[in-house]
């Protein structure tokens, strides 16, 4: 009996945990949009200087970079997030304020970063915060942490699977949870999700991402499915000679942590004032793409995708941090839609295809790729979409490109006092 209540009362806190995970994430979003509309709407109409951009950017990345310098390189990688909680079950909970500005700045200022990493990195720390607290839970702090990871992942995305399956699919073995776990990620994931929901319908929210539409395809356009595949794949070649080229930059640089934020933010600046659409995340700028394709041409959409894949690592590695998540779908769309311009197939066909692959080769887990991806594209895709994904993980990128984090499995930075006190108490 005394089991059964604590296990009730477990899901009863991890209900409230997911929902308040979905509140923090709506109110990281909102005062987000709130700052890149001050930054990038207003003060322009206010201000006609063609210099702009430019100034912005360097001027936010000599912030950025004196912020660091002073509390520390937060935000945190996604991939070291989630290795670091496998590993350990926590994460250090002693600067969430400094990781939450940390993870606005570079998104305000127009980083061609996604918000994902930042918002892991809080709600990672305050599970683990939350889990050792519950005195009567101690040892449920790390379901609880990976728990609110997941949470995070499947609100973030607007999609629910994908929270659950992305930390859980692996190159080795993807091993599920128990039934009774299962049903706890799952009440998480969805209270986080419906209060997001539910305060976006309540005050507002701008939802940049929806669903393509492409109409009938015809068989023919199948005929186009390998080379599609291969352009994707090709792409995410390209992501990673420029994520081993960046990589190497900022290991020369370590130490010069503001530097690297100045000369980041003027590349950013200095891309936008040329190519606007290389800015931000890209998720506001799928649409606009897709709107206007064929007037900005082929050749541009493809330089375009090229330059942002350039820019994401560049910010990545100067400091600029967030996830990288965002920006390769924008490109994988750019890229589909010149596809798409050149060969005279479907849009919806070309842009599924060429997206899948490039994000499964940068991501290599062909399930989490094809969850991920089906906020976009709709369900009948799926068979064409595992193809593409599965053909991406297993044409294997040559090592020489791979960064060398990329082979590392222990986790980078170690244990804040804050985490190593409370392990002794348990």
């Amino acid at each position: 009996m005394g089991k059964t209540k604590n296990s009730l009362l477990f899901m009863l806190y991890t209900v409230i945990l997911g929902s308040i995970v979905g509140l923090i994430i709506w109110g990281f979003l909102r005062i987000m949009n709130y700052g890149i509309e001050f930054l990038w709407v207003y003060l322009p109409s206010q201000i006609d200087f063609p210099l702009y951009t430019v100034c912005v950017c360097t001027a936010g990345g000599l912030i950025v970079g004196i912020w660091k310098r002073k509390f520390g390189d937060y935000p945190e990688e996604l991939k070291y997030v989630i290795a670091r909680i496998k590993k350990t079950g926590r994460y250090p909970y002693n600067n969430i304020f400094f990781t939450i500005v940390s993870a606005l700045m570079p998104l305000l200022i127009g980083a061609s970063v996604g918000p994902e990493a930042g918002l892991t990195c809080i709600i990672a720390g305050l599970c683990t915060w939350v889990g050792d607290k519950l005195k009567g839970f101690r040892r449920e702090v790390q379901e609880l942490t990976a728990i609110g990871m997941s949470a995070t992942l499947g609100t973030i995305f607007r999609s629910p699977m994908f929270g659950f399956m992305e930390p859980l699919e692996s190159d080795d073995e993807t091993t599920l949870p128990k039934t009774s776990k299962i049903v706890l990620y799952f009440a998480a994931i969805l209270s986080s999700f419906g209060v997001f929901v539910l305060m976006n319908k309540l005050f507002g929210i701008q939802m940049a991402l929806e669903g393509i539409e492409g109409g009938r395809i015809p068989a023919e356009n199948y005929l186009y499915a390998v080379p599609l595949v291969l352009v994707g794949i090709a792409a995410g070649y390209i992501y990673f000679v420029f994520k081993k080229l960046t990589g190497v930059i900022e290991h020369y640089l370590k130490k010069l942590v503001v530097l690297r934020a100045v000369c980041g933010g003027l590349i950013l600046g200095i891309s936008g004032m040329i190519l606007p659409l290389t800015m931000f995340s890209g998720e506001h700028q799928i649409t606009e793409v897709m709107d206007n394709m064929e007037k900005i041409g082929a050749v541009m959409l493809i330089v375009i995708a090229i330059v942002k894949l350039l820019l994401t690592n560049i910010c990545i590695d100067t400091g600029l941090k967030g996830g990288h998540f965002f920006p390769v779908i924008f490109c994988g769309i750019s890229i589909g839609c010149a596809m798409s311009l050149l060969l005279g197939v479907n849009v919806l066909f070309s842009t599924a295809l060429v997206t899948t692959a490039l994000v499964g080769h940068t991501l290599k887990k062909p399930i989490a790729t094809v969850l991920l991806l089906m906020i976009l594209f709709p369900p009948r895709l799926i068979p064409i979409m595992l193809f593409a994904s599965v053909a991406a993980k297993y044409i294997p990128t040559p090592t020489i490109l791979l960064p060398k984090e990329a082979k590392k499995t222990e986790v980078r930075a170690k244990d804040s006092k804050p985490q190593a006190a409370a392990k002794k108490k348990t």
